[in-house]
């Protein structure tokens, strides 16, 4: 198997592809595994962030993590050296995904309470713009033109967004959700019709559709321009390339229900949390196959991760517990 690399108005909209199955025919997206008690302590430190934190990211460059958590709503910022809490940001409503529009930031969110994309500034934490993109908003990822896509995932859209205008609208997805950015190319994953859909953000078209599994969630990019995609359902990271043309190359088994996922470009690791199993394993991609390492136990219901790409350093959100642990490499 080839190495991969791992790993989120108006216009005219695509039409729906031809012979796709009604939504009511479709399987319900996959979810995380309700996560049981912990049998180990987790192995890294732990902070209080707020309730329910789900979506983080960390800024190799300001050296700020950013959380998104509940009740209320808001951002809340961490220094990724020390963990200590900087601010909270009051947000309009919650998340459950975060994205960096390059590094340096602003955060990419989006925020589904309020049907908008907000770009928070670091390490200040100012909401700089707040874009309307459409019905819950769930994940954005911006691509090397600058082009943010945005998955509303109950709007059954994909919006690309230029400046502070919708610029296009797909309308070719049922419920659109992870997304992650390979240069001017974007895969956004389908989790009712379990499907990874290419887009190109320069001429605003679909390049390309295949299968993602039998759950997907979540997808990420690697340095070598290949995406990730966690299935959830299937218990498995699916790998693809995109160049010359998009296929999947590789497939590696997990178990405990992956969910989250994250990639270490210096290292070139991917992160994956296993929330029936409260671990997060690491997969080893500069190997002619892709190497798993020893898990590591987590805090309650690890939805989310992230990596300090400059230290390997790894925060982990304890979705059940309301905190965020920290792991040291």
């Amino acid at each position: 198997m080839t190495v991969l690399a791992a790993a989120v108005i108006t216009g005219c909209g695509s039409a729906p592809p031809a012979g796709a199955p009604p939504a009511a025919q479709l399987p319900p997206a996959a979810e995380p595994a309700p996560a049981p008690v912990p049998t180990a302590p987790p192995a890294g430190r732990t902070v209080p962030v707020g309730a329910a934190p789900e979506g983080v990211v960390v800024d190799p460059q300001t050296h700020v993590v950013a959380v998104g958590v509940r009740d209320p709503a808001a951002l809340t910022l961490l220094d990724a050296t020390t963990g200590a809490v900087l601010r909270k940001v009051a947000l309009p409503g919650a998340l459950r995904h975060l994205q960096l529009a390059g590094p340096g930031g602003p955060v990419l969110v989006p925020d589904e309470g309020s049907n908008r994309l907000l770009r928070v500034a670091l390490p200040g934490g100012e909401i700089t713009s707040q874009v309307v993109t459409g019905v819950v908003p769930h994940d954005a990822t911006q691509a090397a033109n600058g082009t943010v896509f945005v998955a509303n995932e109950l709007g059954h859209t994909v919006v690309a967004v230029r400046g502070d205008q919708v610029v296009h609208t797909f309308t070719d997805v049922t419920q659109p959700a992870g997304a992650a950015a390979v240069g001017d190319l974007v895969g956004l994953l389908d989790v009712r019709e379990n499907t990874l859909t290419i887009y190109d953000a320069q001429r605003l078209q679909r390049v390309a559709e295949l299968p993602a599994g039998a759950g997907p969630t979540h997808v990420v990019a690697d340095k070598r321009g290949h995406l990730a995609v966690i299935d959830t359902r299937g218990g498995a990271v699916l790998l693809y390339e995109l160049s010359p043309k998009p296929r999947q190359i590789g497939r590696v088994e997990l178990p405990g229900t992956p969910y989250g996922i994250a990639y270490d470009p210096v290292r070139d690791r991917l992160w994956v949390t296993l929330t029936a199993l409260n671990e997060v394993i690491g997969l080893n991609l500069n190997a002619s196959t892709p190497v798993l390492a020893t898990p590591l136990p987590t805090v309650r219901q690890p939805n989310t991760v992230a990596v300090d790409s400059t230290t390997g350093r790894l925060f982990v959100t304890g979705t059940a517990e309301g905190v965020l642990e920290i792991i040291e490499p």
